[in-house]
Formats: C-alpha cells, sequence, structure tokens
C-alpha cells in the first residue's frame, strides 16, 4: 500500500470556545479532552500498522505565533515532524493544501497526503484508520478523498456531502452542499445518500497539484514561490510573506472539491466531532449520572446537563440545567447549550470594544 504522510493543519484561534481558547492558545493547544492536546492526539491517532497503513512523520503547517509551542507539544508527545511550514499569514485551507503539495514535490516524496485539521476529536480511531486504507486505494487511483461523517441527527452546523454512483469502498460525489437550515437537514436525513463535511482529503500530491493548476492556479503558484523562498533551518520553513499574501484566500471545498471531478467520499462513523462549540465539546464528554460534566476547581449542586469548567478560582454552580460555566482567571462566560454558537457575538463585542486583551 501506498505510504500516507499527515498533514496536519494549526491554524485558528478557536473563538467559539472563548474564553479558554485565546489567540496566543487556541484549542488545538489546549487540553479539552484529557491530559494532551487536541494537537497531540491528532498527530498520534495513526500509527504504521493501524489497517495494513504505512504511516510516515507527519508534515505540520502553522502560524509563527503558535510555531514554537506546536512544536513543543508534538516533541512532547513523541512526534518529529519532516517538516514544519510556517504561514506569515492566514490564508485558508486551499493554501495549505498548496503548500503540502509544493513541500511534497521539492522533497521528491512518494507519499499520499492525508491533509488532517488539528483540533478534531475522533473517538474510533480503528476506523479511521479502516476508512484511510480504504481511501488510499482511490487516491492511488487518481481521486481526491474526503471522509464523510455518518450523520446521527440534522445538524445545521456542518456542510454536507452528497453521495453518487459506488466507486470502490466509496462513492463518487454528486455535490457539496453549505450548512442546511432545520428543515433542509431534516430532508437530507430522509433521504439518506448525505454526509457531514468533516474537512479531511486525502490524495497524490500530482493530482492535487493538476486540480490547483486548473482551478486555483494563483494560490498554487503563489504558494509555490513562497516556499521556494522561504528561509529554511532544520526542519523549519519560514514561508516568504510576500509571495504567501499574493495567494487568494480561499477554503480547499470551494478553490478545489466543488470544482473538481476526481472527488470521492468515503462515509465512516468513527466518533467524530470538530469540538467547535461548547456544545459540541460538552457531547463528547464523560458525565456524572445526572448528565453534568465538571472539570477543574468546580462543583455542581442539583443540576442537570450542566457543563462547569474552570481553570481560575473555584466554580460552584446550583440548580441550573442545560447550561455551561467557563471561568478562567480573567474571563467568566454562562451561555445556555442551545446557544453555544452565539459565543461569536462575545468575541465580536470584545474586538470591537476596549478588551482586546481578552481575546
Amino acid at each position: 500500500m501506498t505510504p500516507v504522510r499527515p498533514v496536519i493543519m494549526c491554524g485558528g484561534s478557536g473563538t467559539r470556545l472563548w474564553p479558554l481558547s485565546r489567540k496566543s492558545r487556541p484549542k488545538h493547544l489546549l487540553p479539552l479532552l484529557g491530559g494532551r492536546s487536541l494537537l497531540q492526539d491528532t498527530a498520534t491517532r495513526l500509527r504504521s500498522g493501524m489497517a495494513g497503513l504505512e504511516i510516515r512523520p507527519p508534515l505540520v503547517i502553522t502560524g509563527a505565533a503558535q510555531a514554537d509551542a506546536v512544536a513543543e507539544q508534538l516533541s512532547g508527545a513523541g512526534i518529529a515532524p519532516a517538516a514544519i511550514l510556517i504561514e506569515p499569514e492566514g490564508r485558508n485551507t486551499a493554501a495549505v493544501a498548496a503548500a503540502a503539495v509544493a513541500w511534497s514535490e521539492t522533497a521528491d516524496d512518494d507519499a499520499l497526503l492525508l491533509l488532517l485539521p488539528s483540533d478534531h476529536h475522533i473517538a474510533r480511531p480503528d476506523a479511521f484508520a479502516k476508512a484511510v486504507a480504504q481511501g488510499a486505494e482511490l487516491a492511488s487511483a487518481d481521486r481526491i478523498v474526503t471522509f464523510g461523517i455518518v450523520p446521527d441527527r440534522p445538524h445545521t452546523g456542518y456542510g454536507y456531502i452528497r453521495r453518487g454512483g459506488a466507486l470502490g469502498a466509496g462513492f463518487a460525489v454528486d455535490r457539496f452542499v453549505e450548512k442546511p437550515d432545520a428543515d433542509t437537514a431534516s430532508a437530507y436525513l430522509a433521504e439518506g445518500g448525505y454526509s457531514w463535511n468533516a474537512g479531511i482529503f486525502l490524495f497524490e500530491p500530482a493530482v492535487m497539484v493538476g486540480e490547483l493548476a486548473t482551478h486555483a492556479p494563483d494560490i498554487l503558484g503563489n504558494v509555490r514561490a513562497a516556499l521556494s523562498s522561504a528561509h529554511h533551518a532544520g526542519n523549519r520553513f519560514d514561508l516568504d510573506p510576500v509571495s504567501f499574501a499574493a495567494s487568494p484566500s480561499a477554503p480547499i471545498d470551494k478553490a478545489v472539491m466543488e470544482k473538481t471531478a476526481k472527488a470521492a467520499v468515503i462515509p465512516v462513523d468513527m466518533g467524530w466531532s470538530d469540538v467547535g462549540s461548547w456544545s459540541s465539546l460538552f457531547e463528547v464528554l464523560g458525565k456524572d449520572a445526572d448528565g453534568n460534566a465538571v472539570s477543574g476547581h468546580a462543583r455542581v449542586i442539583d443540576c442537570r446537563s450542566t457543563q462547569v469548567r474552570s481553570t481560575g478560582p473555584m466554580t460552584a454552580v446550583v440548580g441550573v440545567d442545560n447550561v455551561s460555566v467557563i471561568v478562567t482567571d480573567d474571563a467568566v462566560l454562562v451561555i445556555a447549550n442551545e446557544c453555544s454558537e452565539d459565543v461569536r457575538k462575545v468575541v465580536d463585542g470584545l474586538s470591537e470594544g476596549e478588551a482586546k486583551d481578552l481575546l
């Protein structure tokens, strides 16, 4: 089987997990589900031998502000990256894919590239490894493979993938659809044939190069130039800021996947969560008999379906249901679980006001 090289995307600030997640300490660097960070879990999730896979050391792509912390955490998890590419600014995931294939070209690497967000949770890594092994067969046949999450409810916070005809262990992609409203999401589940879009992709570098050259040539050209002019020290490449800034900013879904005829999807039930909000984190946490999840210096009394997490002072919560209470040394968030997406409104208000030091 063709070897697989994970490409770990360490970008973003996880603003929907404010106040715990900050620009200086985004969510993938936080131990939200145990003793290790989400990044460390991502980097150690796949190992050679799982489902017959050969897993190569990862390629890591991150920003300058996080680079040292990312390198330190990977070292702490026993991971030695093949390279760390440092973006001078965020240009979205199409530029990340372009940087990965440009590095693969210069390194004369023979591995498939597995593009992975650094901040997702997968409860069943064996199921993921099996899906990657199945996807590797399609990727070796010139397909760009994405992994569709089997939906268990009409979620409105994810994009969806509608599958077409059978293709090996997966399916051709009929179309990608944007985040739906509740009625549309319910219709998707009733119809069947839809998966959540997890933003995970597997491909031959040459195939992605060809599709970027066809559908997003400005992204490919400028990112290639940024790598060729990068400052290189050890396994770290600081991409040239002028060339990189000239690249258009676009997600890989829009730049390539919605346009290519090579897209394939492997549906997989692997206990996936994007841990993208306090409610989605609450879903995957262990809970007591009343459905509460408590972490840090905190206590609940006569509460149900409530999440309390304190990295600051002792926090006691009494007699409330379906609420999340998040406490740090300098901020407190109290929010109804069904309103967890509205944390962005708080962050937007801080950006516009005089409390930017809390971001």
